[in-house]
């Protein structure tokens, strides 16, 4: 049965039939487009008995819907999660837990890596989903029914696919699983510092001196604004034409007119901020010259850098060998670069969010913090 849950009552009587379950299938849909959050359109939610669509836009108390996302007797079941997180973030301020993502247990169970939901229910259950639906505003009233048919189906077929998934997982597994989810949601409630933005912009190591520190305020700026106006960040400003401006440094309309590729309409809505930006970055790299930031170095520019790759690479093959975890699962090289951002520079992405390196964490720190201490990482 399908219901479309659009009352503060009836949601209740939902979440509070969902809350005796062990585990329910969840899902949302969204839009985002040219904000900065994702736009909550309906959350599905699928308790083995019901299938009830969750119209947030016109229930007054999510209440019921938050107890049930926090319950930790109830699992939450979700199949490529990061976004769906991000809606629930941004819509209730709060993460599910504890959370069972399907796609990474598919993958643990060696049936391909990020696989997409529509292809696991075509190899699991042989079903073939229409997608036809996807790019749909969710945010636009009243909901079609193939919209609201679509939408049912992404939870639908995941209750079964969930059972044959743990069927087929060990219980180390199964705490893998959950593990990762719960590493994955620590990442989405970290708040990440506007006065650090710069570090995440390419092509910062190019920069020096009071370029770097217009930068670091340029990005600073952007995040900022982006936040307050809830505006995807390229929609702010381009980041090659924040990198290009901080090159420049104009002072000037005039000068702002030759930074290239700054558009017409970037130069329009935002070129009066980066004026007095870097005019304020000139001034404060003059007065105090502590108010640099320390050029940007790339882990390239280390002289150990392939010697201890290839030293964690090996060690990756060694615990892949011995625990019969493939090594895509346990680590990718964006992971193990964490690990040598935090040890070898003065700041980096993950520290400024007070985040430790994946693999200093969670499942996998017991298998890597041997190692990792044996190569004075």
């Amino acid at each position: 049965m399908t219901e479309l849950i659009t009352s503060s009552s009836e949601l209740k009587s939902v979440c509070d039939r969902a809350q005796q379950k062990n585990f329910v299938i969840l899902d949302t849909e969204f839009v985002r487009t040219r904000t900065l959050a994702p736009q909550l359109g309906l959350v599905q939610l699928n308790d083995g008995d019901t299938v009830s669509l969750i119209d947030p836009t016109c229930i007054d108390n999510h209440q019921p819907l938050i107890d049930l996302l926090t319950n930790q007797n109830c699992i939450k079941v979700l199949h490529a999660c990061s976004e769906d997180l991000e809606a629930f973030n941004t819509a209730f301020n709060v993460l599910p837990s504890p959370l069972f993502d399907t796609q990474f247990a598919a993958q643990l169970c060696g049936l391909g890596a990020t696989v997409g939901y529509a292809n696991l229910v075509q190899n699991m259950l042989g079903i073939e989903l229409d997608k036809g639906e996807s790019r749909t505003d969710w945010l636009a009233r009243p909901l079609s029914e193939k919209q609201l048919v679509y939408a049912a189906n992404d939870v639908i077929y995941l209750y079964d696919i969930y059972e044959k998934l743990i069927a087929q997982l060990s219980d180390e597994q199964k705490r893998i699983v959950l593990s990762e989810a719960e590493l994955l949601s620590s990442k989405k409630a970290a708040h990440f510092p506007s006065e650090f933005a710069y570090l995440l912009i390419k092509n910062n190591w190019k920069l020096r001196g009071e370029s770097l520190l217009t930068l670091k305020y340029l990005a600073k700026w952007r995040l900022e604004r982006a936040r307050a106006r809830d505006m995807a960040l390229n929609f702010v400003l381009k980041e090659g034409s924040m990198v290009n401006i901080a090159m420049v440094m104009p002072t000037s309309k005039t000068a702002l007119s030759k930074v290239s590729a700054l558009t017409p309409q970037e130069a329009r809505m935002t070129g009066g901020n980066a004026i007095q930006i870097v005019n304020q970055a000139l001034s404060d790299a003059e007065n105090n010259k502590n108010s640099i930031p320390e050029p940007v170095k790339r882990l390239s520019e280390f002289s150990k850098y392939k010697a201890t790759m290839a030293s964690l690479k090996t060690v990756l093959d060694k615990i892949s060998s011995e625990t019969g975890i493939p090594t895509e699962i346990l680590s990718s090289k964006k992971q193990l670069h964490q690990v040598l951002k935090y040890h070898w520079l003065s700041i980096d992405e993950y520290r400024v969010q007070g985040l430790t390196p994946d693999l200093m964490t969670g499942w996998r720190k017991a298998l890597f913090q041997p190692h990792l201490q044996a190569l004075n990482l």
